[in-house]
């Protein structure tokens, strides 16, 4: 009876946890629009700038701005980590993954990505004409940049995809370290990838931190959409077909 009455305890606060998660995820959404829109305001008032030249300057060596600090394989290394935020990468990354959900039988829920994906985009180059801020002249730039700083371009797109990605990715499976390992991979693609603007003197880190939230709030604002959408049966459910013991 101890058993049942535990089981019942856990089950209870399982569903309590998944019933206030949507108010949490909305709740950081809100938060990180909040953010976005502080630093857009304070980068065009020009409140930012020192707090950007310092941080640039401190990842230059003193005697020579165009060499980053570290060691010669580390540029190569940060090289390769920014190309995986490039409009090709993504796209690449987004058609496998559209890929993969059509041939599992998800239909709606490509589509919701390409959808959710493609706004993200649209919104990131609409936000690039608007602010139109230039890029940073300070340090020698170690990849060639073509289109507007603010915000990064890289790190919104990085965040857009990884973690719209991530985060649908998980709402269809039902295994919770599938689930904690795709968000966490997300994650992390999507910081080192924002880092390494800053490093490559291409971006304020200011451009990159704007570019974040911008991205991260669209991400969230897709999860709670697909939420919504799979309550009422628009997009795939997670797979019902793993036993107890795959679900841990």
């Amino acid at each position: 009876m101890l058993r049942t009455f535990s089981a019942f305890v856990t089950s209870l606060r399982a569903r309590s946890l998944q019933e206030l998660a949507p108010f949490a995820l909305f709740a950081l959404t809100a938060a990180m629009i909040a953010v976005f829109g502080k630093v857009a305001g304070e980068v065009m008032g020009g409140e930012t700038r020192s707090f950007d030249e310092a941080l640039l300057r401190a990842l230059r060596d003193p005697s020579d701005l165009a060499d980053p600090i570290g060691p010669a394989w580390l540029e190569h290394v940060v090289r390769d980590v920014t190309s995986l935020g490039s409009f090709t990468v993504v796209s690449v990354v987004t058609l496998v993954a559209i890929g993969y959900l059509l041939i599992d039988g998800k239909r709606a829920a490509a589509a919701f990505v390409f959808i959710a994906i493609a706004s993200g985009v649209a919104l990131s180059e609409g936000l690039k004409h608007l602010f139109a801020r230039p890029r940073p002249e300070l340090v020698a730039h170690l990849v060639e940049v073509q289109t507007a700083s603010f915000p990064s371009g890289h790190a919104m797109l990085s965040a857009v995809t990884f973690l719209t990605l991530g985060a649908l990715l998980a709402r269809i499976q039902s295994r919770r370290r599938l689930k904690a390992y795709v968000i966490s991979v997300a994650i992390l693609l999507t910081l080192l990838i924002g880092a390494s603007r800053v490093y490559l003197g291409v971006h304020w880190p200011t451009d990159v931190l704007a570019g974040w939230c911008a991205g991260a709030a669209w991400a969230m604002g897709c999860w709670l959409l697909a939420t919504w959408l799979q309550s009422r049966g628009r997009i795939e459910k997670p797979d019902s077909n793993n036993t107890p013991a795959d679900r841990g």
